[in-house]
């Protein structure tokens, strides 16, 4: 497994209020990822983002990280063999995301997560 990127997600309690502080404010471009529930802002000249989510859909808690990796069953398995936590067991979500939520040391929950082709 490799990891592909890394994105911080902050919780808020309304995505239009924090657009303008993320967008208006700060000058990011709101990123609309087609759900009501989370957005990203991304900082125009480099790619850098964040993503902010009133509410995680499927889960049961907000994570604070997204870890997207090249093979998320490869993920899950090695989290198993660990014996880390899982907090949202491997889902296909409908709007095509494979992913599940574990535990790190400190009790930090990251989304592990990998783009799904239905298709495959």
């Amino acid at each position: 497994m490799r990891v592909i990127r890394v994105t911080a997600d902050l919780a808020v309690p309304d995505l239009d209020e924090a657009t303008a502080f993320y967008a208006d404010f700060l000058g990011l471009d709101r990123e609309d990822l087609g759900l009501d529930w989370v957005t990203r802002f991304v900082v125009p000249s480099s790619g850098e983002h964040v993503q902010l989510l009133t509410r995680d859909a499927t889960g049961p808690q907000n994570p604070l990280l997204t870890v997207k990796v090249d093979d998320v069953d490869e993920a899950y398995a090695a989290a198993r063999r660990h014996g880390y936590e899982i907090v949202h067991p491997l889902t296909t979500e409908a709007w095509g995301i494979r992913r599940f939520f574990v535990r790190a040391p400190g009790g930090v929950v990251l989304n592990i997560a990998q783009h799904h082709d239905p298709n495959e």
